[in-house]
């Protein structure tokens, strides 16, 4: 128990500060927030296969102003930039997060930084919403929905 514990502390370093209500079982807990550090670590690497593998085969995303995106690989699409842009910085600051058998939710704020083809980095930031399912003992997102949120206005 007290390593799991330790484990479930270690996982939630990078979102201390920011008040969390964490429900469910802590080692389901720990795969999920697990999951939030290795997609944002993936689109920082520009490793798309890794972005593409963290939903499931039928997942949607729903970006703002774009119509609904299904699937895995319209998503890997979606996620690989076409202009010479990349993603420098992203992370999920996860506010509540609920296990209900074999689908959870989380959501709350993120925020990152894009470098443009220019050179440029524009940082950027916004809410979000995640629908998990658990298949085969992993998290795969299912649904997931985001809008921008200005940059003067203060989120964490």
């Amino acid at each position: 128990m007290s390593k799991v514990v330790l484990i479930l502390f270690v996982f939630m370093i990078p979102f201390l500060g920011n008040t969390q209500d964490l429900k469910g079982d802590q080692g389901e807990l720990i795969k999920i927030l697990k999951n939030i550090k290795e997609f944002s670590a993936a689109v920082m690497a520009s490793d798309y296969e890794t972005i593409g593998q963290a939903y499931t085969a039928d997942a949607k995303i729903f970006p703002s102003n774009r119509e609904i995106i299904e699937g895995r690989d319209a998503i890997v699409k979606y996620w690989t930039p076409t202009n010479g842009s990349r993603i420098s910085y992203h992370q999920f600051m996860p506010k509540e997060i609920n296990i209900t058998g074999e689908q959870a939710y989380d959501y709350e704020y993120y925020k990152g930084k894009t470098i443009n083809a220019g050179g440029k980095e524009i940082s950027w930031q916004g809410k979000y919403v995640v629908i998990w399912k658990k298949i085969d003992n992993q998290w795969k997102i299912y649904l997931d929905i985001w809008n921008r949120v200005p940059n003067d206005q203060k989120i964490d």
